[in-house]
């Protein structure tokens, strides 16, 4: 996932429903995930969709010639009848269009007028939320969305997806959600006042720091003027996708551990080591800087 896009990724929580959750009680939150839907997507319903919205023949043939085209596995040709073409560039674009339909449409025109409360949905691929207002609001989208799915040929994972309520107390609805490479919770703002919070989930946080400690243990040995512009522009992507309100605990934390991550390999790499914590902390501080964190983006 790119960081230039962020913006499009958490615009809903900006001015939309990062207003709606803190500030309009929309507590109730649906998690939900789909069961390898990249794969599932039925080639009927979707021709079904596509005659809704493409009207251009030669553009039909085309993806048609996509959706027939055989896979080649264990050294034999199968061609799907589900699914969209595994790393073709049309498969976003099929996979949007089948949900747009199966999903978006569905609970915007049809579900949402028959709430009680209010409610919201963000959706980005085949990751998507709801929220809501009104407990047994969510709690009857929950029971019907299997259901919804299941007409489309999706299926929910069942461990995966949950209903949850977000709260801020020690104990009790104190719960959170992973949602776009962020974990979203509740917590009090400077001001006092109970609020919709990011910060990296501890998923990304760990293999983001994990890949790394490879490079840079692959990469040791490069000259140290040139080695710290390039972790430098690994930060950079870093921090201008993570770089959102409220998360800059965890860039200082990931900051600081990739600094010792650095050290420890810079001093396994022979030759002269770059001595003690303090000589390398100024070496990295004063004389050839590592990118500090930097907040890019502010969702308040």
């Amino acid at each position: 996932m790119q960081a230039d896009r962020l913006p499009k990724l958490l615009s809903a929580f900006k001015g939309g429903s990062y207003k709606e959750v803190s500030f309009q009680k929309k507590h109730y939150i649906i998690d939900a995930d789909i069961k390898a839907y990249f794969g599932s997507i039925n080639h009927s319903q979707l021709r079904a969709f596509l005659d809704r919205r493409v009207k251009e023949g030669v553009i039909r043939r085309m993806i048609d010639k996509w959706l027939k085209a055989g896979i080649l596995e264990d050294n034999q040709i199968r061609y799907p009848t589900e699914g969209t073409p595994q790393g073709g560039i049309i498969s976003p674009l099929l996979s949007n269009i089948y949900l747009h339909h199966a999903l978006d449409e569905w609970f915007s025109e049809q579900i949402q007028p028959l709430l009680k409360g209010g409610s919201f949905i963000v959706r980005y691929a085949d990751d998507f939320i709801l929220g809501f207002t009104n407990g047994e609001d969510a709690q009857r989208v929950m029971n019907v969305l299997p259901k919804r799915f299941e007409k489309y040929g999706l299926e929910l994972h069942p461990e995966k997806t949950r209903l949850i309520k977000l709260g801020n107390e020690p104990k009790g609805s104190s719960r959170s959600f992973d949602f776009l490479k962020f974990t979203h919770f509740l917590s009090k703002s400077r001001k006092g006042k109970i609020v919709l919070k990011r910060k990296t989930s501890r998923k990304k946080f760990t293999q983001a720091l994990n890949n790394m400690r490879g490079w840079i243990s692959q990469h040791r040995h490069t000259p140290f003027k040139e080695l710290i512009p390039a972790i430098n522009a690994k930060l950079r992507g870093h921090y201008n996708y993570y770089g959102v309100t409220f998360n800059s605990r965890m860039l200082q934390k990931f900051h600081y551990e990739l600094s010792r991550i650095l050290y420890k390999w810079l001093n396994r790499r022979g030759g002269k080591p770059v001595g003690n914590w303090q000589r390398f902390s100024k070496l990295i501080h004063q004389w050839q800087p590592l990118l500090k964190p930097k907040i890019y983006h502010s969702y308040r």
